[in-house]
């Protein structure tokens, strides 16, 4: 089977069955997989713990640090005991008999075993590799469907995300997208850019980031693997400024300003709030914003969040932006 479901532990009637997911919370589960267009007898289901935990809460698997299994982080305000390190092997051992292309982590228990992770809003809808339990599969955390009983707007959010497994379940490898993005630009590098990159483009997209009442920086992309990020705050520098100089500075936002005041497509990210900033601050008038992505999200999917991290993790193959960060590798110019 190429997608594996894992969920927390057993509930009464899964208990009564010695299976996974076959009570209320297997129902609701079973209709989302549909809604995703994904058929259950094709997912292999299992779950951390094939037991029911005392009074249904998986804090009483739980004890003090010395007494949990070495090398797992807490588990909600306690430490797994090692006495359960046994369920732990079980799960390894059915997920390497299986041998799935992905693993989609029902909920803070599931995502714990596998990434020694516990922050399932944080981690959800970001495909990356198991370090916990087994290593080496390819996992994307997502809601359990017994959280949805408890916040029923999280359902859609789930369904985006089993969508997500279904493609990821056709390779078993983590495809991140290849980017170029142009960082800590001269004056003639943003001339450069311009003229062969921005100038020809069709669309272009456009972000901003502020502090206070000023612009940090502003990026643009003319194409989905293209883009460059113009600073203007910079804390290793005297006087935490970018340009060396007003003069220069003042150059460069005249390059911004023909950017923007071209007619080209742009497309923006809650583009109402940086188009308004940018009149304010510079009086730049921003001319042929044609799309604003949160805008467009939000006509899709009203219920869920808007944020450029949450449509990130739904419409894209990026890792977290953190995690962006850690692989990403800087190139620098020899001066």
């Amino acid at each position: 089977m190429k997608i594996a479901l894992i969920g927390e532990a057993w509930g009464e009637v899964e208990e009564r069955e010695r299976t996974a997911f076959v009570g209320p919370t297997g129902y609701e589960l079973t209709r989302m997989l549909k809604d995703a267009d994904l058929r259950r007898t094709d997912c292999f289901l299992t779950n951390v713990f094939n037991l029911r935990p005392p009074g249904n809460k998986i804090e009483a698997l739980c004890g003090l640090k010395h007494e949990g299994i070495p090398g797992y982080p807490a588990l909600t305000k306690g430490y797994v005991r090692k006495q359960y390190a046994k369920e732990l092997k079980r799960l390894g051992d059915e997920l390497c008999e299986v041998n799935p292309n992905v693993v989609v982590c029902l909920g803070n228990t599931a995502t714990w075993a596998m990434l020694g992770k516990t922050s399932i809003t944080r981690t959800r809808g970001v495909v990356q590799l198991s370090t916990h339990t087994v290593e080496g599969f390819k996992v994307l955390p997502t809601y359990h469907p017994a959280a949805i009983f408890r916040q029923w707007s999280l359902r859609p959010v789930t369904v985006l995300d089993l969508r997500k497994a279904k493609k990821e379940s056709e390779f078993p490898e983590i495809r991140r997208p290849e980017r170029t993005i142009w960082i800590e630009p001269t004056l003639e590098d943003i001339r450069d850019f311009d003229r062969l990159y921005i100038q020809p483009c069709d669309k272009l997209a456009v972000d901003i980031e502020t502090a206070g009442s000023a612009i940090t920086c502003i990026g643009f992309a003319p194409d989905p693997s293209l883009g460059i990020v113009i600073p203007f705050l910079d804390p290793r520098r005297p006087g935490r400024a970018y340009w060396p100089n007003v003069s220069t500075q003042r150059q460069v936002w005249r390059l911004i300003r023909d950017i923007l005041s071209r007619p080209t497509h742009k497309v923006f990210q809650n583009g109402l709030y940086d188009i308004a900033f940018l009149w304010r601050a510079f009086r730049i008038k921003v001319m042929g914003a044609e799309h604003d992505t949160m805008l467009l999200h939000h006509a899709l999917q009203p219920e869920a969040l808007k944020g450029l991290g949450f449509l990130g993790s739904v419409y894209t193959d990026e890792g977290s932006w953190k995690q962006m960060r850690q692989d990403t590798t800087t190139i620098k110019r020899d001066d």
